[in-house]
């Protein structure tokens, strides 16, 4: 049988560091998991509250993990201990049906006790979902005996009225209850609720990781090492845009770039807008397939418009990687002949220039910018890599 375990490849040192303080019975009774999107602080976390939940759980030789690919530095410990897989609170763990395991995330909003709650459309994780889902959860009794594990997802999303409220829980929470906060960066917290949590650092997977993972789901090699590159060390991130339908739309931006004239083409800007508009449209599609949230056209927008920016950048970061003789892979290498294209007319300060000034428009997508006429600067910017016009954003 797989372990849960096993299924987490690249984050060693968070294993060690969980299975280490376990064993010696210090497990912290609020940890935060921090590193990039898609790296496996969520199935980790999952793994640990089913370990901890299981009735009966088992210890695997460490090797078996060595086995499955795993480093060796995890024979320092004689065993992992696990979930069982098999009694019937394992199965509820799987299913999401454990009482007493919760997760914790901004879409709850919609099924809080409070109808005018319900009613908003959240931004971020408020006061009131952390004070009813959580520090209120919190304070029950087990239903099954083995304690309460809350797993708060995107805690970075928390408002500082929030924290400021789980500060005390965290410090001091009832017997039996373990919170792990998820979150990118220690940064994006309160000091006063990171000090009152013990860190565990996830970091990004290597590219020949996570494109194997990919092969394995039976993608295709070039657009398996286009999405390892590109989600930088993001496996989560790779399986769920390489779901999307996006490669034959990245290859249509790269193949488009090689072609600009110095003036770009005539209508680029608006073709680069209409593409945005039907993305944001499948963003909204598929998040309601997901959450059964209705996501607000504007967020959507932006989310596609940064993906397409993304896109983008990802040719002139190649193009600028060849000129300079660096061995990054290269996430074009499909197109590597559009990608040379791109070297051959922009030397290599005009390159990074234009990456940099893309990055700039993904920085002014959430300052309420007209997308259209942003749209229309990015194709310019691509064409002859002009200085970034500043005014008439509104």
């Amino acid at each position: 049988m797989t372990t849960p375990f096993a299924d987490i490849l690249g984050q060693d040192e968070a294993i060690l560091q969980l299975q280490q303080a376990w064993t010696a019975g210090r497990l912290p009774h609020a940890m935060l998991f921090v590193g990039p999107n898609g790296v496996g602080r969520r199935t980790t976390a999952l793994a640990l509250a089913g370990a901890m939940l299981c009735s009966q759980p088992v210890e695997a030789p460490t090797d078996e993990l060595v086995r499955a690919g795993h480093d060796p530095s995890l024979r320092r410990l004689p065993a992992i201990r696990q979930g069982c897989g098999q009694c019937q609170d394992c199965r509820m763990t799987s299913r999401d049906t454990h009482p007493d395991l919760h997760l914790v995330y901004k879409e709850l909003a919609q099924y809080h006790d409070d109808s005018d709650v319900r009613d908003r459309k959240m931004q971020d994780l408020g006061i009131d979902v952390i004070r009813q889902f959580l520090i209120g959860a919190a304070g029950r009794v087990s239903s099954r005996g083995r304690g309460r594990v809350f797993i708060v997802l995107d805690a970075e999303l928390m408002s500082t009225e929030a924290q400021n409220a789980l500060l005390k829980t965290l410090e001091e929470p009832p017997a039996g209850v373990t919170i792990l906060l998820i979150a990118q960066s220690p940064q994006q917290l309160l000091p006063t609720a990171v000090s009152r949590c013990t860190q565990v650092r996830f970091g990004r997977l290597s590219h020949d990781l996570v494109r194997r993972r990919l092969l394995e789901q039976g993608l295709a090699p070039p657009q398996a090492i286009f999405w390892a590159v590109f989600s930088e060390g993001s496996l989560g991130e790779a399986m769920e845009l390489s779901g999307q339908g996006l490669y034959e739309l990245k290859c249509e931006l790269v193949d488009e770039l090689a072609k600009l004239g110095p003036a770009g083409n005539v209508g680029w800007g608006g073709q680069l807008h209409e593409r945005s508009q039907k993305l944001a449209d499948q963003i909204i599609r598929q998040a309601r397939r997901a959450t059964g949230v209705e996501l607000a056209k504007t967020v959507a927008a932006r989310q596609a418009a940064t993906l397409l920016l993304r896109l983008l950048g990802g040719a002139y970061r190649d193009a600028l990687a060849l000129a300079h003789g660096s061995q990054r892979p290269l996430a074009n290498a499909d197109q590597r002949g559009q990608v040379e294209a791109l070297v051959k007319r922009f030397p290599p300060g005009q390159l990074a220039e234009m990456i940099e000034q893309l990055a700039t428009y993904e920085q002014l997508l959430w300052r309420n910018v007209n997308l259209k006429l942003l749209c229309d600067n990015v194709a310019v910017t691509c064409a002859s890599a002009a200085p970034l016009r500043l005014g008439g954003w509104a």
